[in-house]
C-alpha cells in the first residue's frame, strides 16, 4: 500500500514492484483510482474492478493493447458471501484487513458515507 496518489502513486508502486503489479484490484470506483490501476499494471497483467464505476469513460485503447492487459470485473458479489463473512467480521473471527479505516454505529451511517465522499475514509464499517 502506498499513500501517494496520481503519478506519484504510480511511480511509487512501479519502484516497489520493479516494473508494475501482475494483478491490480481497483475497488474505489473513481476515475483517478482506475487511472492509477492502469498505470501500475505490468505487461500481461490483470486489472480487476469491483463495485460500480462513478465515471463514464476511462482509458482502454493503447494503454491496454500495448501491454496485453486484461480488464475484468463487475458489481461486487456481496450477496454471495455476506451470510458467511459478515458474522465472522463482526465477532472478530475474520479480520478484513486494512480495507476498513473507520467504524461507525448504524445511527452514524450518514456520517460514514460523508467521510468516504470527502475522502476522509476509504471504507467505513457499520456496526449495529
Amino acid at each position: 500500500m502506498v499513500a501517494e496518489r496520481g503519478q506519484d502513486g504510480i511511480n511509487a508502486v512501479l519502484e516497489l514492484t520493479k516494473g508494475g503489479a501482475a494483478k491490480v484490484l481497483e475497488a474505489v470506483g473513481h476515475l483517478p483510482a482506475y487511472e492509477q490501476a492502469v498505470g501500475i499494471v505490468r505487461s500481461g497483467g490483470v486489472i480487476s474492478r469491483v463495485g460500480v464505476p462513478q465515471y463514464q469513460n476511462g482509458p482502454i485503447g493503447w494503454s491496454f493493447f500495448g501491454k496485453n492487459t486484461t480488464l475484468t470485473g463487475g458489481p461486487a458479489p456481496v450477496r454471495a458471501h455476506i451470510e458467511q463473512l459478515l458474522p465472522a467480521v463482526l465477532d472478530g473471527t475474520f479480520n478484513p484487513g486494512k480495507v476498513f479505516d473507520r467504524t461507525v454505529s448504524i445511527e452514524d451511517t450518514p456520517q460514514g458515507y460523508a467521510a468516504m465522499d470527502a475522502r476522509e475514509a476509504l471504507k467505513v464499517m457499520i456496526k449495529p
